[in-house]
């Protein structure tokens, strides 16, 4: 057998599975075989190869997926921008929004100032603030400190409506923290607030309404009220016998006489002691030392139990020297010339939609209120309208803008030209009734060359200052029915969630690309992976001939009578 007739014999055996698609990457096997450097098949990089060339429909429905993708991302930009757009005008278009934004200006602002919800009456008024509204707080003697020790007793807290709380000291509720705790945690709460004051003399029960006014007034009481008769008693403790006294008045009347004493807040325990001890009214004043701090004790000359005394305090307080502080009380006010009264400082109800803030009471001066309307916020609406508008309609000319290396994604999407020309025909709009300003131009809005808006920002302010009714009627019309509602409804057409232009275009879009990538999984499982597996099984044949191959041509030279050293020869 010759050379030639071998190798066609062995080639056609390697090849007779193969499909003709193969056929032609057998060529390469007879360049290895004729002398190529690199003997035998890369059988991964073959079937790579084949594979590659078979996905050339893939990669070309996969571009279009690509270019579907940017459709989408150019539409949801889009769709966002127009939104914007959108609300802008829904909300020049509402009764409650800028349009009817108001503003109030006081004529004393630091004693009463205002605040007016959206479409308050435009108007003035008038304001007497006669006294403002109180909020109810006690406080109590100081001691040394917050953990210091009290006294036993109790001490109820009546509230003007509601329940009574009754706290008594001892049993776990020892100092002025516990009495505080004690008050915010309980349950029946009769509506205060209590905390512990710390300043120079020491520390002290703070007692405070959670609401003002007469509402929110409460007392406090004790089983044992003063005036107080004993043969002995201990004060509250301060911090040392030096510490100043609180100030306040009280009487003590003695086996031997009746004396009234004003404590100023020059005195100390010393002080009060020495000044009791000088009056002769036959009881005795000591001050004590103790862990707690100092305190006052009196007690009878003689120390017999059948003499007593008597301390009356004004006013009158519980065991642990309570001062009703500020009682509970409304504010009382004029407005327009009509009595008001108001629990807090904040008066609602007085005229519709306005809110009113006291600082001060001065029943001898009137304060001039206006309600106009919030011109800055206004404007502030109108730049933002017209600012959206502009990122919108630059985004839809992009899609018009070719160039050599680039095609807008949205460049042949009918909805892009519509939209296009929906923005522009909706800046004519022109308010038919008697009115200074019936145009967007009127109020200083105008179209550059590239379709965007500018606005001037004198003629702006000039007509919310001198036309604001005009303007109100350029956007909101008779009955909501002017430009704003005219281009919410141009643009509704593109943004309706149900069959919106936007809506409709994504929805296309997203049944192409599904069938597009159904295409592909189908050419995937059908044409794709069989083909990998007979190509991967041809080149694997391929390759094990080629491997014998060296030693089927040694045998065939040998038949033929060659052998090395004339293996070049004829």
């Amino acid at each position: 057998m010759s050379s030639v007739s071998a190798l066609n014999s062995l080639l056609s055996s390697t090849s007779s599975s193969s499909s003709s698609s193969n056929a032609a990457n057998l060529s390469s096997i007879l360049a290895a075989v004729a002398g190529t450097s690199t003997p035998g098949i890369d059988v991964n990089a073959a079937v790579q190869a084949g594979i590659y060339a078979a996905r050339g429909s893939e990669r070309l429905w996969q571009s279009q997926q690509t270019g579907l993708g940017n459709q989408t991302t150019a539409l949801k930009t889009l769709q966002t921008a127009v939104t914007n757009l959108d609300n802008d005008m829904q909300s020049l278009n509402s009764l409650v929004g800028p349009l009817s934004a108001r503003t109030v200006t006081s004529s004393n602002a630091a004693a009463v100032s205002g605040s007016a919800a959206s479409a308050t009456a435009l108007g003035n008024h008038t304001v007497v603030v006669d006294s403002l509204a109180q909020t109810a707080s006690w406080y109590s003697d100081s001691v040394s400190s917050g953990t210091s020790a009290l006294p036993a007793g109790s001490f109820t807290i009546t509230p003007a409506s509601g329940s009574a709380l009754t706290v008594t000291v001892g049993s776990g509720v020892n100092t002025l923290s516990d009495v505080a705790n004690f008050i915010n945690n309980s349950a029946q709460n009769p509506g205060v607030t209590a905390r512990v004051v710390t300043d120079t003399t020491g520390a002290r029960l703070a007692i405070v309404s959670n609401s003002a006014g007469t509402a929110g007034n409460f007392t406090l009481s004790t089983s044992n009220s003063y005036p107080l008769t004993a043969t002995s008693w201990s004060s509250a403790s301060v911090a040392d016998a030096s510490t100043a006294l609180p100030a306040g008045t009280f009487t003590l009347a003695g086996p031997s006489g009746t004396a009234s004493l004003t404590v100023t807040s020059s005195d100390t325990l010393t002080t009060l002691a020495a000044g009791i001890n000088g009056l002769g009214l036959g009881v005795t004043a000591t001050v004590v030392t103790d862990s707690n701090g100092a305190h006052l004790s009196l007690a009878d000359t003689d120390s017999s139990s059948t003499k007593t005394f008597t301390i009356s305090r004004d006013p009158a307080a519980s065991d642990m020297g309570f001062t009703q502080a500020v009682t509970g009380a409304d504010a009382q006010l004029t407005v327009d010339g009509i009595p008001v009264t108001s629990a807090s400082n904040t008066v609602k109800g007085a005229v519709g939609g306005l809110t009113l803030n006291l600082m001060n009471a001065n029943p001898q001066s009137v304060i001039n209120l206006s309600i106009s309307p919030n011109t800055s916020q206004v404007a502030s609406s109108i730049n933002q309208f017209v600012s959206d508008y502009n990122t919108a309609i630059g985004q839809v000319n992009a899609q018009f803008v070719y160039s050599a290396s680039n095609e807008p994604p949205l460049a042949n999407d009918p909805t892009i030209r519509g939209l296009q020309n929906a923005m522009m025909q909706a800046l004519s709009y022109v308010n038919s009734g008697s009115t200074n300003i019936a145009t967007l131009g009127a109020l200083g809005i105008s179209m550059n060359n590239d379709g965007t808006l500018s606005v001037d920002t004198t003629t702006l302010d000039n007509s919310l200052q001198n036309d604001f009714g005009d303007v109100q009627t350029l956007f909101q019309g008779s009955s909501l029915n002017g430009f704003a509602n005219s281009f919410d409804q141009a643009l509704t057409s593109f943004l309706s969630p149900a069959h919106g232009a936007f809506t409709i275009d994504l929805q296309s879009i997203n049944t192409q690309n599904n069938d597009l990538q159904k295409e592909i999984d189908d050419y995937e499982t059908n044409v794709i992976t069989p083909l990998q597996s007979q190509l991967q099984s041809d080149y694997s044949k391929a390759e094990i001939a080629l491997q014998s191959l060296s030693q089927t041509m040694q045998r065939i030279n040998a038949e033929l009578g060659f052998n090395n050293n004339n293996s070049n020869g004829g």
